[in-house]
């Protein structure tokens, strides 16, 4: 300012002024605003995708396990039945009584044995099944979180060219691809 009242303009005071006149009211501040929340809910839903993920993981592995178990059972089951034949065709070679008594009390055996086995191993492979659902229902939801994060990273990008560009629109862009993230985290929270 000169002694006369005559009032210069720095580029500086020009340009504040300007950006004061021609951006919306709070527009960069609503702007970052909404991308806090948007940042803070994908962080929340980056860590679920994570948890259900490694939860699918670890399920899989159960039922592998017990798949094994299983396998393991009907190996064993087998070699009940291979004893099993040996002891009917001892039967059916032998002339003495008291070795045929002997040989059916073992077919006998054998097949109580060859019961309990086989409700051991059916059990097992039962188990392995609901640990394949239940890791197939995780990933599943795993799928949902990804999804919800995705589409709340990229309402963060659109937030960050709507504060560059200055348009509108992009806000409202910004807003609705955070508000199909949210649907979509909802979904894998309800499970669908």
């Amino acid at each position: 300012m000169s002694s006369r009242g005559f009032h210069v303009h720095g580029p500086h005071e020009h340009e504040l002024e300007h950006a004061a006149q021609h951006e919306p009211k709070g527009f960069a501040g609503k702007l970052a605003v909404i991308t806090a929340i948007l940042a803070t809910v994908g962080a929340f839903f980056s860590y679920m995708g994570g948890a259900t993920q490694a939860n699918a993981g670890i399920l899989k592995n159960d039922a592998a396990i017990r798949k094994t178990e299983a396998g393991n059972q009907w190996n064993y089951y087998q070699a009940k039945s291979g004893k099993q034949n040996l002891a009917e065709l001892a039967l059916d070679l032998t002339a003495s009584e008291e070795q045929k008594t002997k040989y059916r009390d073992k077919i006998a055996r054998y097949e109580k044995e060859k019961a309990d086995i086989k409700l051991a191993a059916e059990k097992l492979e039962a188990e392995s099944k609901h640990f394949d659902e239940q890791s197939a229902e995780q990933l599943h939801m795993h799928h949902r979180w990804a999804q919800a994060t995705t589409a709340l990273q990229v309402s963060i990008a659109l937030a960050a060219i709507a504060l560059l560009t200055k348009r509108r629109w992009m806000e409202w862009a910004t807003i609705a691809a955070g508000g199909i993230g949210v649907v979509l985290g909802v979904g894998a929270w309800l499970h669908w």
